[in-house]
């Protein structure tokens, strides 16, 4: 969006996207959290079948 197209756009308008703005921005968060945890949790069950599989 541009400057000029912010200008025509009312105080209630504006403050109503930044809204929507920061809520999509909490959940992106959240989603990229709950990805590196589950590639973590992936990284770990490997290593351990790893370290069992060289055990026997």
């Amino acid at each position: 969006m541009r400057e000029s197209e912010l200008a025509v756009i009312g105080d209630a308008e504006l403050v109503e996207e930044l809204s929507l703005l920061t809520t999509q921005t909490a959940r992106m968060r959240a989603r990229m959290a709950d990805i590196m945890a589950e590639l973590e949790r992936r990284r770990c069950a490997a290593r351990s079948a790893a370290a069992t599989a060289t055990r026997r």
